[in-house]
């Protein structure tokens, strides 16, 4: 079968790899979707601490299930079937360590990853380790559910994830930096999940802007390239600031900027991480202490995070399909990383092009 495997950074290969096979405590998938992000980008170009190559990359998979471990049904209590439509979570959580038996499996010490400790979804095969199965992080595709749209479950829940911290209220302000498919999502679920007031978009590309503009409907764009975004957050709330920030980019001076706007008991996500290289930012502490900010990072998301994802896609609480804007096959996979870097989409998915129907 064909699999993009990462060897090294910039050494990513398209290649003919033997079709895996299924442990008895595991499940075996046929991949339909896998979506890209730009923390695929990111492995292209620089690697992962925690990814071991050669390996299959790809972490937003959704496909159908061709083979069942015969271990699996009688040890996780299911009733898993060949054919069954599935999404796999990317983020593994132990759940067993302290934070698990918390319920913050988001932050699980001894968390794995798909398309890093295991093989991913760039692939028309993959193998869905008992790892996934233990915690629950194999989840059944509604009916009226798109592989293209499950497949979008799993960066839609890091979203979820993130404003489950932030408690928005109906009738906030809020400001999303970053015009890329998870701002969008951002936007959606401000809206439709939590009943939000205002929702103003900020990029540095006019673009980008216009595109996700078009089709999430923010109540106003800000290009900061060219703006000074703080004084016109200001300007546009009365010079209150707004009440949820969320910085959905890797870019420093996001989130020095969300601290400089926020209103009084404001909340900010700090969404997207910095560079390894950069991951320091100037704060004024007197203004989170004056307004009393709340200030909250956001890493992934634990497995009830996908299962309502899924649930907001099916009832049409937060929908997704028109986010989706490219659709490639595997055979173009190296494509696809192109198209993210430059920002030419929203949202990417690969579609392995021995199951393309």
């Amino acid at each position: 079968m064909k699999a993009l495997r990462y060897y090294a950074p910039e050494d990513v290969r398209l290649e003919e790899v033997p079709e895996p096979v299924c442990g008895p405590d595991e499940i075996k998938i046929r991949v339909r979707n896998c979506s890209t992000c730009g923390t695929d980008v990111k492995i292209l170009h620089n690697g992962h601490q925690n990814l071991t190559p050669p390996r299959t990359i790809g972490h937003e998979i959704a496909g159908d299930i061709v083979e069942v471990g015969a271990e699996v049904n009688p040890t996780y209590g299911t009733a898993w079937a060949p054919g069954d439509r599935v999404q796999v979570i990317a983020a593994v959580p132990c759940g067993e360590c302290h934070e698990c038996a918390k319920g913050w499996m988001a932050v699980c010490q001894n968390q794995t990853s798909m398309g890093y400790q295991y093989d991913g979804g760039f692939a028309e095969y993959m193998i869905v380790p008992r790892q996934v199965l233990k915690v629950d992080g194999l989840n059944r595709i509604p009916d009226n559910v798109g592989y293209d749209e499950a497949s979008a479950a799993e960066p839609f829940a890091c979203a979820i994830n993130a404003q489950d911290l932030l408690g928005i209220e109906p009738g906030d302000t809020v400001v999303v930096f970053g015009a890329g498919p998870i701002g969008c999502m951002h936007i959606r679920i401000a809206r439709g999940v939590h009943d939000c007031g205002p929702v103003y978009l900020v990029d540095v590309n006019d673009a980008r802007l216009k595109m996700s503009a078009d089709a999430v409907h923010p109540d106003e764009v800000i290009n900061a390239a060219d703006t000074d975004v703080v004084a016109r957050v200001l300007e546009l709330t009365g010079g209150r600031g707004a009440d949820v920030v969320i910085t959905a980019t890797a870019a420093n001076i996001t989130q020095e900027q969300a601290i400089a706007m926020a209103a009084r008991n404001g909340r900010i996500s700090f969404f997207g991480g910095l560079p390894k290289t950069n991951p320091t930012i100037t704060c004024d502490s007197n203004v989170v202490h004056y307004r009393q900010l709340h200030i909250h990072g956001a890493n992934g998301s634990a497995p009830e995070h996908n299962k309502r994802a899924l649930h907001y896609i099916s009832t049409g609480q937060v929908p997704v399909k028109d986010l989706i804007t490219r659709h490639i096959a595997l055979d173009e996979v190296l494509d696809a990383f192109g198209i993210v870097q430059n920002g030419e989409a929203i949202k990417v998915t690969v579609e392995p092009s021995a199951v393309l129907v």
